[in-house]
């Protein structure tokens, strides 16, 4: 079986620098938070074209921090979409404001700006937006929309690590960025993981002591927090792999060009191409398929692991019924949900690999 990932191909790679990574945090005794976390941090802040990075234990986390941050809270409204994982959502959901979704665009699945200035209301304080699949959403027309009516911008990165929008990085356009590092992710911890990026000062203070109980020093709580800081171990792994992530995100482009070129020729619908100024960063590749349960069944059958990402829109979640959306409010996510079937990506992926999918998906189509 070919696996959607394998995280165990990954591991044996780099696995004397893992080894020695983790042996290392073990034999420290420094196993919260530590020195590694701190040294991540750093990294990936530099990684990502500056600001600061605060991290955290999940990519969930992250997002409420940032909302928390940002004062967002009760009778708030925070506008985002309804095709990403149910995290998003309920990262908003948290603070008490209210999600309120527009619909994708259907060339990339990413937030449509042209929907954006209709769902704006007096209370809604910021827009944010989900880099699906690791494909930057047009920030310029996003950020554009924020400045003129005095909106935060709170990016939701967690799949697009590396991708990359007109020269910068994902994560160095909005007012916080979040990510997620769970372990099948492009950079991905050895569990779960998280990380939010600013360059407001005020942000990131708050941020820290949010994370750590609202502590600006041991048992000294100056507003109420969370236990949401990072185990050293996580950090330590994520340092090693940080220092792979290009390598892996080159190796992606690759396989997902190999994928363009035959599935062209299948002429195998998928979201649009990347354009010339951005970089794809291909946490999950996509291709839509009419009778896309027939076809899932196919592929596994004839030995090729594959996904959805995601089966439901979050508006039609029975958690966010409340919200009193009916199916056929947001169409084009609900069409994507329905015909997106997630091929697998992942560095170490071989050629022959890479052709077994595309026979065993022509095979399947038929």
């Amino acid at each position: 079986m070919i696996p959607l990932v394998d995280l165990k191909a990954q591991y044996h790679g780099i696995a004397a620098e893992m080894n020695a990574a983790v042996l290392g945090v073990l034999a420290s005794g420094d196993y919260i938070q530590g020195s590694q976390v701190r040294a991540f941090e750093e990294a990936f802040a530099d990684y990502c074209g500056g600001g600061t990075v605060v991290a955290v234990n999940s990519g969930t986390s992250a997002l409420h921090l940032a909302l928390l941050a940002a004062g967002i809270g009760a009778g708030d409204e925070v506008i985002t979409v309804p095709m990403t994982f149910i995290a998003t959502a309920s990262a908003i959901d948290y603070t008490g404001a209210r999600p309120v979704f527009v619909d994708i665009d259907s060339a990339t699945g990413n937030m449509d700006p042209a929907r954006i200035a209709a769902a704006i209301t007096g209370r809604t304080r910021a827009i944010m937006p989900v880099h699906l699949h690791g494909r930057v959403a047009d920030m310029a027309l996003i950020l554009d929309i924020a400045s003129r009516h005095g909106l935060l911008v709170i990016e939701d990165a967690a799949q697009a690590h590396g991708a990359e929008y007109r020269g910068r990085r994902a994560g160095s356009f909005g007012d916080i960025a979040c990510f997620s590092f769970y372990a099948g992710k492009n950079l991905g911890a050895a569990g779960e993981g998280g990380a939010a990026l600013s360059r407001n000062p005020e942000f990131i203070r708050k941020m820290r002591l949010l994370r750590d109980w609202g502590a600006e020093q041991k048992y000294h709580h100056v507003m109420k927090g969370y236990n949401y800081r990072m185990d050293t171990l996580q950090g330590a792994i994520l340092r090693v792999k940080l220092g792979h992530l290009e390598a892996w995100t080159r190796r992606r482009l690759e396989i997902a060009a190999a994928y363009d070129a035959r599935l062209d020729a299948m002429e195998v619908p998928r979201p649009a191409a990347s354009v010339r100024d951005e970089r794809h960063a291909y946490h999950v590749y996509a291709v839509r398929v009419a009778q896309r349960d027939r076809v899932r069944l196919a592929m596994i059958d004839a030995g090729v692991g594959v996904g959805i990402h995601y089966p439901i829109p979050v508006h039609l979640q029975l958690a966010f019924a409340a919200l009193g959306h009916r199916p056929g409010d947001f169409p084009v996510s609900e069409r994507f949900a329905n015909e997106t079937l997630s091929l697998p990506i992942f560095p170490e992926m071989t050629a022959e690999q890479v052709n077994h999918v595309c026979d065993a998906l022509r095979a399947a189509c038929r």
